[in-house]
């Protein structure tokens, strides 16, 4: 099967060589797709220059920074109309350790949708502050609470999907733009009767580059999850 990884950047100067290298230095077919959010760093040209290099890399240029959903979308979108057959996200800092893409590749043999979890065997989360992990461990809580989706890691960014996940949600109906996103496309998948499964990674935080957390994103994921409640119960996801 055609695998693409699809990974979004925004000032991510410090990492995209280094990531796109130990992801293709693993013994599968994988190819990658960098969407780019127009970096001020100078990503989307290095990016370039990877891509004339080794055409297993591409690049997906956006003219501004939209958010982490749109870039996603954009990248599920290119990868439909190129014909690929698993559809992985993944962040550019080695957050996401490349090293889970062989347990990625395992487990979605039997399912449709894959969760790297970062809760799922108690807290594997390294180098985060006490305050930023209570705040994604008990948003998870919530966010498992109020949709009755029974995910330890709904709002985490390392995932694959089968491609006809993708072709049966419509993507023009998805409109959460931060880290909501990943809540509401596995609400929406669950929703189809896709068979989801999460899997065990440990996630490292960033040691190169800049978080693109903030409040808004967090406030986001806080509301969207009544609003994704209320379109299942009246069948609209």
């Amino acid at each position: 099967m055609k695998a693409l990884i699809i990974i979004p950047t925004y000032n991510e100067n410090e990492n995209i060589v280094e990531i796109t290298q130990a992801i293709l230095e693993l013994p599968y077919d994988f190819e990658i797709l960098v969407v780019d959010d127009n970096s001020p760093d100078g990503t989307g040209n290095i990016a370039e220059n990877l891509s004339d290099e080794d055409k297993r890399i591409h690049v997906l240029h956006r003219e501004e920074k939209k958010g982490l959903g749109p870039a996603y979308i954009a990248g599920f979108r290119w990868g439909l109309k190129h014909n690929y057959d698993l559809f992985f996200e993944m962040d550019a800092d080695f957050s996401h350790r490349p090293c889970y893409l062989h347990d990625f590749m395992g487990a979605i043999k039997e399912a449709d949708l894959v969760l790297g979890s970062r809760y799922i065997t108690g807290v594997n989360v390294i180098n985060w502050p006490l305050g930023r992990l209570l705040i994604s461990y008990f948003a998870n809580r919530y966010s498992m609470a109020v949709t009755g989706l029974p995910i330890r890691d709904a709002t985490g960014g390392f995932k694959c999907y089968r491609r006809d996940v993708l072709e049966s949600i419509d993507l023009d109906k998805v409109r959460s733009t931060g880290y909501a996103f990943q809540i509401e496309m596995s609400m929406r998948a669950a929703a189809k009767g896709f068979k989801i499964v999460e899997i065990p990674i440990v996630f490292y935080d960033r040691t190169k580059g800049t978080s693109k957390m903030s409040f808004g994103i967090a406030r986001e994921a806080a509301w969207i999850v009544w609003k994704l409640r209320f379109l299942k119960l009246i069948g609209k996801l």
